[in-house]
């Protein structure tokens, strides 16, 4: 975007990160690494004006598509276009091979954990997890003891967060096992990029991404309780105030399903019909975007109007398949994170191919003095809180804020964990009309049906304020088009 560039900071009128963090796009040597060169070139040709131009174009069209998310803490106003950066973030295939590898093993790990919690427990007996810890978490549900799920599959859908460490290697930074959102931003940033910047994708082989919403439904589908020959699949939201309605919708419409609230559905016999204007048909597969509390009032909270009456009788029947299963929340509680890669040498007698961010315990007293004594250098997360909520960045908060959670960590030291403050790397981001270089995330999202499935269809959440490491939407984040390179 500035023609008169002699090298490759000047073209792309950004530099490159401080060694302290991995950049996206510039190598040791200050060059673009070799699977940003044609982009950079690219990018270099365009003219500012015209770039801008189809910029306003795409978010144009993204507001009309109603790309959208919600900030429910924001009393001025809830609906917002969701920010997206036209500079896409790319991995090569052997990077892709890794994480591919990497997630499936982590998820296999994570479901095999929520088979042996609900029925043997071994690895609580084995003491490799503390039995208080998952007793205690508000994801473990007493109602899914002994209760056999289809395929013993509890985890059909997940996003496993990543970060880039300095050294380039990813980190799992979180586990989303119960109703992972962001695979409409994937699907919506693509089409919008290879409508309003096409020129980006020249000379570049990106696997698609268009193909997930089958891939879900083929997952579904397979999931289905026992003999239920044509499985009829449905997505159940909680309506058009969800900050995830958007992709609820998308999500339906694109593998073909229904679209249903509670209302739409009835309980009769022990299986789960949908009320049409021919009748009832029944359903076997309910792809749900409510929280276990609020799936049935009568077994969770009486005052859900967002649940289906009856419901929780159905599935321990074993006539209709949950995804995710219920009670899946205590396999992605972040006081349990820590243990995931004691899971993978436990039940897969493998080493974890993707390493944790290391994590203090609060509920052990030498661990949290430890916390205690350091505030001002760590990052300090609330296990019962997501979405860049519920969250102390250390090194950048007031005296008064980390006081505050001192007291907090101190009443209830189950409710936190901290972990070290870890630079994510950064990739060149359009800002205010100029490129400039913004940290980054990866989630990857799992679809574990016969196998577990990784699409190459992940989504970069890019931290928009300058010097911010919180990428969530609700602290003010964005997206980007993520390519996946094929061939080598």
């Amino acid at each position: 975007m500035v023609p008169e560039a002699r090298n490759a900071y000047e073209m792309l009128d950004v530099q490159p990160e401080a060694s302290a963090r991995y950049d996206e796009l510039y190598g040791p040597d200050g060059k673009p690494r070799p699977h940003y060169e044609a982009l950079a070139e690219t990018l270099t040709a365009l003219k500012r004006d015209e770039v801008l131009g189809r910029v306003r174009a795409i978010n144009t069209a993204l507001l009309q598509r109603g790309v959208t998310f919600t900030v429910y803490a924001d009393q001025a106003g809830t609906e917002r276009v969701f920010p997206f950066d036209v500079v896409p973030r790319i991995l090569t295939a052997l990077e892709w091979e890794r994480v591919e590898a990497g997630i499936a093993q982590r998820v296999r790990a994570l479901n095999a954990f929520l088979y042996d919690v609900y029925h043997g427990e071994r690895i609580l007996l084995e003491k490799k997890v503390p039995r208080d810890l998952v007793y205690s978490s508000k994801g473990f549900n007493r109602e899914m003891i002994d209760l056999d799920v289809p395929r013993d599959i509890y985890i059909h859908i997940s996003g496993i967060d990543l970060i880039r460490e300095p050294s380039g290697a990813f980190l799992v930074l979180e586990d989303n096992c119960r109703t992972p959102s962001g695979i409409s931003y994937v699907l919506e940033n693509r089409d919008a990029l290879k409508r309003g910047l096409p020129d980006l994708f020249a000379n570049y082989a990106v696997h698609p991404v268009d193909d997930y919403p089958s891939r879900l439904l083929d997952v579904l589908r397979y999931t289905a309780p026992r003999g239920a020959l044509q499985p009829a699949v449905v997505v159940l939201t909680p309506g058009i105030y969800n900050s995830a309605y958007f992709e609820h919708t998308l999500l339906a419409r694109r593998m073909g399903v229904e679209l249903v609230e509670a209302r739409d559905l009835i309980v009769v016999d022990n299986f789960v019909f949908l009320k049409t204007t021919s009748g009832l048909e029944r359903v076997d597969v309910i792809y749900r975007r409510i929280d276990d509390d609020y799936l049935d009032p009568l077994y969770f909270l009486a005052e859900s109007s967002l649940g289906v009456t009856g419901l929780m009788n159905v599935y321990r029947a074993g006539n209709v398949t949950l995804a995710n299963a219920i009670g899946t929340g205590v396999a992605d509680d972040k006081a349990i994170y820590r243990f995931v890669p004691e899971m993978i040498r436990f039940y897969l007698a493998e080493e974890p191919l993707l390493e944790n961010v290391p994590t203090f315990d609060c509920t052990d007293d030498v661990q949290r003095r430890h916390v205690l004594d350091n505030l001002d250098t760590l990052v300090v997360k609330n296990t019962n809180a997501s979405g860049g909520y519920g969250m102390l960045m250390g090194p950048f908060a007031s005296a008064e804020e980390r006081e505050s959670f001192r007291a907090l960590i101190e009443a209830n030291p189950r409710d936190f964990i901290a972990q070290p403050v870890i630079e994510l790397s950064s990739s060149p981001t359009l800002i205010d009309g100029e490129l400039a270089p913004r940290r980054v995330d990866l989630r990857p999202f799992a679809l574990y049906g016969r196998t577990v499935d990784v699409p190459p269809a992940a989504l970069t959440r890019v931290a928009l304020r300058e010097g911010s490491l919180v990428v969530n939407s609700s602290q003010g984040g964005g997206s980007k088009d993520t390519w996946v390179l094929q061939g080598e």
